[in-house]
């Protein structure tokens, strides 16, 4: 992977969310619907007045304009049933299509782009905003009837007679601003309740993650009142949002009726001198309830000012770039050799990583220590390609990642995390899920190292109990996160605090078997344990995004800082007795060297015990995501 990247396609704008895909023709099809209903409904009047006007001079029973007046009533019927029925279809699946494409730049995005929007806002965009943008396109083209409507019943009463026409637009001013008033007034305060919105769900999320903690700390109450402080903003905008509504509303039933009464007395006056006939005067007060209909756009005007507020906040998503990909292949039967040249990350400006160099012969394994905070998780997010730096090159058996196909680089790149994702219907679905399903023998073998095959066996369906009815401990969700890493493994697999929930023998276990296993695989295991440092061929030393020192965990344990790593482990004397089980001072045989042993990381005197140092406590920062401290 290289500091020049191959060109990232543009992504649509939120203004695209209106036409996404196939949805063209239906939209259309709406708009054509919506217009013929609303031209059914301006002709009515007109034939109406015809009927009235036959039947007043000639005395008998018009039958062809009968017959018209009811084609027309049910065409109007059945278009604008058409309408609803093609609406609604259309507007679902738009919706699923804006999230899917959401979802999709979500996912093949860098994960820490991806990350940047906190999970509970990110529901709330994906569900409630992405359905309110949907709606945008369908609800504008309807709003073409309620254009055509207003504008026909004008024409009409122009063309019956312009003086009623004239009474009309005496109030078009006042009802033009009132309109221009709530569509900025609704957007405004649509915005401020989609933020707070997603303010709580985004609480709500976080106190779900941690919930085990927040028993344990008592502190249910006070959470509860952090979740729901937002809730009297959220009333307020909502409320604001009614008033507008109704604030529109009662403007609009004042103002329209004034203006139908206003049209019919000009109706009337000129119906006395004779200017027009009595069906004209029962077409025109059919047109000004047309004419005054303008009030109806107001609801799907408020509803595009909602959409519009909702597409802003799904901008940002939309924008998400994908992560760059070329089709090269690997080497055929590479070693799984790694190279890290120069690698920088920046964030904000500031240095996460700088100037990362490092290599990983093939088949070899590296454990990757530091201080938290020192950039551990990132090497191994640069080097499995989860993520690219703002610097330097990655190589895979000397081709760079951004060049490899990506099915390719996910077959031979495997992952396992401290707290993994656990998907699928059942606890076999869950080890195999991957870019190809591995082999029932497969899956077995790889539970089998990862220490799992024994409590899956336990479930009441074995390996193929629902996953949702397997009640797993975080050790156990860990082990499955390591057998679906095994099942998968590649030439290259990465281990990010895979092991941290597992207790000292199993730990072994499963470091033993994970060589054993793997098989060819060349290993970078992200490790706070001094076990994981000594079982593996090499130790790459991380402080403050920079490379400490690479070396064998034996040699870097001479320097003190290396071993402040590990949480004051206390450093050997200067010259070490050998070790006995008492004062009668006979050996032990247990060895001096730090890295001899599993069993006796830590060099040991007289009368000590060999121990392992406790797990590193995580920073401030991590600890109530993790659950594992109080907010």
């Amino acid at each position: 992977m290289t500091g020049s990247r191959p060109a990232v396609p543009s992504p649509p704008s939120a203004t695209s969310v209106r036409f996404l895909g196939t949805g063209r023709l239906p939209l259309a099809a709406v708009a054509v619907c919506s217009a013929l209903a609303a031209l059914a409904a301006v002709a009515l009047p007109a034939a109406l007045g015809i009927a009235v006007d036959q039947l007043v001079t000639e005395g008998r029973i018009p039958w062809s304009a009968l017959l018209l007046c009811a084609g027309l009533t049910a065409a109007e019927v059945l278009l604008d049933a058409l309408v609803a029925l093609l609406g609604g279809t259309t507007t679902a699946t738009l919706t699923a299509r804006l999230r899917t494409l959401l979802l999709d730049r979500v996912v093949r995005t860098e994960p820490r782009r991806g990350g940047a929007v906190p999970p509970g806002d990110l529901t709330t965009r994906l569900t409630a905003n992405a359905a309110d943008a949907a709606a945008v396109p369908v609800t504008a083209a309807t709003a073409v009837a309620g254009v055509l409507l207003p504008l026909g019943g004008i024409v009409g009463l122009f063309l019956i007679d312009p003086w009623t026409g004239l009474a009309l637009l005496v109030g078009a001013p006042s009802f033009v601003l009132l309109l221009r008033t709530l569509i900025r007034r609704t957007a405004d305060a649509a915005a401020d309740y989609q933020r707070e919105q997603a303010l709580i769900a985004t609480r709500l999320t976080e106190a779900l993650d941690g919930a085990a903690t927040l028993r344990a700390a008592h502190t249910a109450t006070r959470e509860h009142a952090r979740i729901t402080e937002p809730l009297t903003a959220l009333a307020a905008h909502g409320r604001r949002t009614w008033q507008i509504h109704g604030s529109a509303a009662g403007t609009s039933a004042v103002l329209l009726p004034l203006l139908s009464v206003l049209v019919l007395a000009v109706a009337g006056l000129r119906l006395a001198a004779g200017a027009i006939s009595v069906g004209d005067l029962l077409a025109v007060s059919r047109y000004a309830v047309l004419a005054i209909g303008l009030g109806s756009l107001t609801g799907a005007l408020g509803a595009i000012a909602r959409g519009r507020s909702a597409a802003a906040r799904l901008e940002p998503l939309l924008t998400l770039p994908p992560v760059p990909h070329l089709a090269r292949t690997l080497p055929a039967e590479g070693p799984g050799t790694v190279e890290l040249r120069d690698i920088d990350v920046l964030e904000d400006g500031k240095h996460l990583l700088r100037g990362v160099n490092f290599s990983v012969p093939g088949g070899t394994s590296l454990a990757v220590v530091g201080r938290s905070g020192s950039g551990k998780s990132l090497v191994a997010a640069v080097a499995g390609r989860l993520m690219d730096p703002d610097g330097g090159t990655v190589s895979l058996d000397g081709v760079p990642l951004d060049t490899v196909d990506p099915v390719l680089l996910r077959h031979e790149v495997g992952y396992a995390f401290a707290r993994p994702t656990l998907w699928g219907e059942t606890v076999e679905d869950t080890i195999a899920a991957g870019a190809v399903r591995p082999t029932d023998t497969r899956i077995r073998t790889a539970a089998r190292a990862a220490s799992a095959d024994g409590f899956i066996r336990l479930l009441p369906l074995g390996y193929r109990t629902p996953l949702d009815q397997a009640p797993l401990s975080g050790g156990e969700r860990q082990r499955l996160g390591l057998a679906r890493a095994f099942a998968h493994a590649g030439r290259l697999l990465i281990l990010d605090d895979a092991t941290s929930s597992l207790d000292t023998v199993t730990e072994r276990q499963v470091q033993q078997a994970l060589a054993r296993y793997t098989g060819r695989s060349t290993r970078i295991v992200v490790a706070h344990r001094i076990s994981s440092a000594v079982q593996a061929d090499r130790v790459l030393w991380m402080d403050d995004g920079e490379v400490r020192a690479v070396g064998r965990h034996t040699d870097l344990w001479a320097d003190p800082d290396y071993r402040e790593v590990f949480h004051h482990v206390p450093a050997p004397p200067t010259a070490p007795p050998p070790p006995t089980d008492g004062p009668a001072g006979r050996p032990t045989g247990r060895p001096t060297d730090p890295g001899a042993s599993e069993a006796a990381p830590v060099p040991v005197s007289a009368n000590q015990r060999p121990t392992e140092p406790p797990e590193p406590p995580e920073p401030p920062h991590q600890r109530w995501r993790s659950g594992t401290e109080a907010p």
